[in-house]
């Protein structure tokens, strides 16, 4: 869904047909607009969800979440958390990895380290996708001891992660000149079981900053998924 006023024209459409549009209907409008950075659209579209008396879902509020976060508005994303959870409303998941994107995006680390070290256990416990969000981001800010730490866990529990996220890690740790820890990185690669990532030293240009620009650019060149 690219824009409103195609969004309008489908829920128009719909009315003509006599179909009312119902929640799922919404929520796919939302994460259109909402996903693709067209936070205002998406704004008219939850309005207008509001005055159709369509209670908005737990994907109704992620979806919300994640425009907030990719429009650089984390207060308003933390006012929403509070909102779902005065309507009864649980975060999961999906709703914290939008938040601590908020504050990547943003550029605040330490708030970013703060929901990730508190999202809680269970279903809202930092997965796979939470790891692919914070990992590039601790080594862009530097915090090579952090990153190092985060891809054992990655190992600990075992998530299958792209190799490039690993990767960036190693070069990023040879660039800082932290041997050891690339080395240790290379080793715990080749020597799982449940998946062999070819981790290789790198030499020269490799370690000086394309992996991270690259990486990062990929990770949030798109949406967030849940």
């Amino acid at each position: 869904m690219g824009s409103f006023h195609s969004a309008v024209l489908l829920l128009d459409e719909m009315e003509k047909k006599g179909l009312e549009p119902d929640l799922f209907t919404f929520n796919t409008l939302l994460n259109g607009l909402y996903g693709k950075g067209r936070f205002s659209d998406g704004e008219k579209i939850w309005e207008l969800m509001q005055k159709k008396n369509v209670v908005p879902d737990i994907r109704s509020y992620n979806a919300k979440l994640l425009g907030l976060a990719l429009d650089k508005k984390t207060k308003e994303a933390m006012e929403l958390v509070e909102e779902m959870k005065t309507r009864g409303v649980k975060p999961n998941a999906f709703s914290f990895n939008a938040l601590i994107k908020g504050y990547v995006i943003e550029g605040n680390l330490e708030e970013a380290k703060w929901w990730f070290d508190h999202i809680g256990e269970g279903e809202s416990a930092p997965g796979k996708k939470t790891f692919e969000i914070v990992v590039p981001f601790v080594c862009e800010k530097g915090e090579m001891e952090l990153a190092f730490e985060l891809c054992k866990e990655i190992f600990n529990r075992k998530f299958l992660v792209e190799v490039s996220l690993l990767q960036l890690v190693v070069n990023t740790l040879v660039k800082e000149s932290k041997m050891e820890e690339a080395k240790k990185l290379v080793q715990l690669g080749k020597r799982h079981s449940y998946c062999r990532y070819d981790l290789k030293l790198p030499s020269g240009e490799q370690c000086y900053g394309f992996p991270v620009l690259n990486f990062v650019a990929r990770i949030f060149g798109g949406a967030a998924e849940g």
